[in-house]
C-alpha cells in the first residue's frame, strides 16, 4: 500500500509577532486525508507537532510563537495507509511587536479561522463604521418615540375638550329651563306656571 508523496510549496505568510501561516500543496493523484506540521525554534529549545485529519485544509495557523526568533516548519499528508515524508525544511523569522506589517498582508487573501475556532479580530475602522450605525438608529427610534408620545398626547387631549363640551351645553339648558319655569305673577294672582321637565302647564285662580 503506498502512502502519499510529501506536500509541496511550502510557504509562511501572514508574519506576526506571535503567529505566522503555513500553506502548501499535494501532488495530484495522491488521497491525503489530513496533515501533520512539525515545527521549532531554531535554538532547538521548543519543538511543536500538529496532526489535523479528516480534512483538506491546505494551510494551517502557528499561535503562540515567540517574537523575533528564528523558526523552522515541516508539513506530512496523512494518508488512508500511512504518512508521506517530511517536507522539505522553511525557515522563518517572527516580527517584533514595533515592526510594521507589509503592506496588503494583513487585509487580502487572508483565509477564514472558524474551522480553528478563531475569528480575526475587526480593525479600528470598522468598529467605528458599526458604532456609527447603532447610534444612528437610537437616535431614529428615539426621535420616533418622542413623535409617537406627542401624538398620542394630542389625541387625549381632544378627546377630554369634546368630552367637555356636551356637559357645558346641558348646564345652560338647564338654568335656561329653571328660568322659564318660574311662575308668574299678574294681580294678586299666580296665571300659569310651566315646567318643562313634566311638560305640563297648571292654572290656579283666587276667589
Amino acid at each position: 500500500m503506498a502512502v502519499p508523496a510529501a506536500p509541496v510549496n511550502i510557504s509562511v505568510t501572514q508574519l506576526r509577532a506571535h503567529s505566522a501561516m503555513v500553506t502548501w500543496n499535494v501532488p495530484q493523484g495522491d488521497t491525503v486525508i489530513g496533515y501533520a506540521i512539525s515545527q521549532q525554534r531554531q535554538d532547538g529549545l521548543m519543538q511543536r507537532s500538529i496532526r489535523e485529519v479528516n480534512t483538506s485544509s491546505r494551510w494551517c495557523v502557528l499561535w503562540d510563537l515567540d517574537e523575533d526568533t528564528h523558526y523552522s516548519v515541516q508539513v506530512q499528508s496523512i494518508g488512508l495507509h500511512g504518512d508521506s515524508q517530511p517536507s522539505r525544511p522553511v525557515h522563518f523569522r517572527t516580527l517584533e511587536r514595533t515592526d510594521h506589517y507589509p503592506a496588503g498582508v494583513l487585509d487580502h487573501h487572508e483565509p477564514a479561522m472558524e474551522g480553528l475556532g478563531m475569528t480575526p479580530h475587526l480593525q479600528t475602522g470598522e468598529l467605528l463604521i458599526i458604532t456609527t450605525v447603532l447610534l444612528l438608529w437610537a437616535a431614529v427610534i428615539a426621535l420616533f418615540c418622542r413623535q409617537y408620545d406627542i401624538i398620542k398626547d394630542n389625541d387625549s387631549n381632544g378627546t377630554k375638550e369634546k368630552a367637555k363640551r356636551p356637559l357645558v351645553q346641558a348646564s345652560s339648558s338647564y338654568y335656561n329651563a329653571s328660568a322659564g319655569s318660574s311662575p308668574i305673577y299678574h294681580n294678586g294672582a299666580v296665571r300659569s306656571s310651566r315646567l318643562h321637565r313634566a311638560s305640563s302647564s297648571i292654572s290656579i285662580i283666587r276667589v
